[in-house]
C-alpha cells in the first residue's frame, strides 16, 4: 500500500477531529454541572448524604439500572460523561416527599463515570461517582 498526500491529509484530520471530541463531550458535562449548581462548590462524597448505586461491570449498556438517593436532597441530577448528551435525568423532590430516592435504566456509550449531584435543603452540592464499565455499548456503539 502507497501512502499519498491525500491519504496522509484524510488521516491527519481523522486524528485531530477524534482528539478534539472527548474534550467537547468533557466540556458539555461541565457546562451542565455549572448550569444545575449556579457554579457553586460541589462537595464530594462523605461531605453530604447522597448515594449512587450502580453496577460495576454492565454486559449491555442499553439497560443499565442506577439507583440514587438521598436524606435531604430537593434534586438530583445524573450525569454519564462519556455520552454524546451528558445529562442523563434530573430528579425533583418536594417537601412533603416519603422518600427521596430513584431508579431508572440509562444508556451508556460505553465504559465511563456516572455521576450525581444533589442540591440539598441548604442550599448545598455534593456528588457521588460510579465506574461502570459497558462490555457493549449502547449509543450507537
Amino acid at each position: 500500500m502507497q501512502l499519498t498526500r491525500r491519504d496522509a491529509i484524510f488521516m491527519g484530520a481523522g486524528a485531530i477531529l477524534m482528539t478534539g471530541l472527548p474534550l467537547s463531550a468533557s466540556a458539555a458535562g461541565e457546562d451542565a454541572i455549572a448550569a444545575f449548581t449556579g457554579g457553586a462548590e460541589v462537595g464530594e462524597v462523605g461531605e453530604g448524604d447522597i448515594k449512587l448505586t450502580a453496577p460495576e461491570i454492565a454486559e449491555n449498556g442499553n439497560t443499565v439500572p442506577i439507583e440514587v438517593s438521598s436524606g435531604s436532597a430537593i434534586e438530583i441530577m445524573v450525569l454519564a460523561l462519556g455520552n454524546p448528551t451528558p445529562a442523563v435525568a434530573t430528579f425533583h423532590f418536594g417537601p412533603l416527599a416519603a422518600s427521596r430516592e430513584a431508579s431508572t435504566r440509562i444508556r451508556l456509550a460505553g465504559t465511563q463515570d456516572v455521576i450525581a449531584i444533589a442540591k440539598l435543603e441548604d442550599g448545598s452540592f455534593v456528588k457521588a461517582s460510579s465506574m461502570v464499565k459497558v462490555t457493549i455499548g449502547g449509543c450507537g456503539g
